[in-house]
């Protein structure tokens, strides 16, 4: 891992890097050797454009305004679920591509998939925390185990997107302006994945 603008690698995985990160107040990403053995705290960048500049020739922000869509998939009655997908752990950013290579951070999250969902739809399927589920969507299930928690609503699911697995239940449409995928949303089905004891 490279930082653009000098050139120097990046220690992500340092006990000694992650400790001076915490004492400087937390500095957002990249954290290079040279950073690293500066006396002086490095300058605080918790914002990007919180100067008001924006790389455009006239300095200023494209607000683009569009009309709202509605999502291309609704819960029915084969998949009655919404599946959200999101940031599971602060350990975990994006897809892994960098954190995962990490052995730091690999053992401060689950290494396995796992899905939360509400007390009432676990009980309505026959599920316990810590049950092995299979997710299904109209692209491919994947398994899972059940994390019961009030915290999603009834009717809602929620797994981290860093898993492999995840992505392959999510949508394949994108944003026509920013060329984002749609993956935070879609429907799925979820049943017990029964063991012979």
């Amino acid at each position: 891992m490279q930082r653009a603008s000098e050139g120097q690698p990046c220690d992500i995985s340092g006990i000694e890097n992650y400790e001076q990160i915490d004492e400087c107040g937390g500095i957002q990403w990249p954290w290079s050797k040279a950073d690293a053995a500066q006396r002086d705290r490095p300058a605080q960048h918790r914002r990007l454009f919180d100067d008001g500049h924006f790389p455009h020739v006239d300095g200023r922000a494209r607000l683009i305004i569009d009309d709202i869509t509605p999502t291309p998939e609704f819960p029915d009655d084969e998949y009655p679920m919404v599946l959200l997908t999101g940031r599971g752990t602060v350990s975990q950013w994006h897809t892994q591509t960098r954190t995962g290579k990490s052995p730091v951070l690999g053992k401060l999250y689950p290494k396995n998939p796992y899905v939360e969902i509400h007390p009432d739809d676990a009980h309505g399927i026959g599920v316990v925390n810590g049950d092995q589920v299979r997710v299904r969507s109209r692209r491919g299930q994947a398994e899972a185990a059940a994390f019961v928690s009030p915290t999603v609503q009834p009717g809602h699911v929620f797994m981290p997107m860093h898993y492999e697995a995840t992505n392959k239940l999510t949508l394949r449409s994108f944003d026509p302006h920013s060329h984002q995928p749609n993956y935070k949303y879609s429907a799925v089905t979820i049943e017990p994945i029964k063991h012979v004891r």
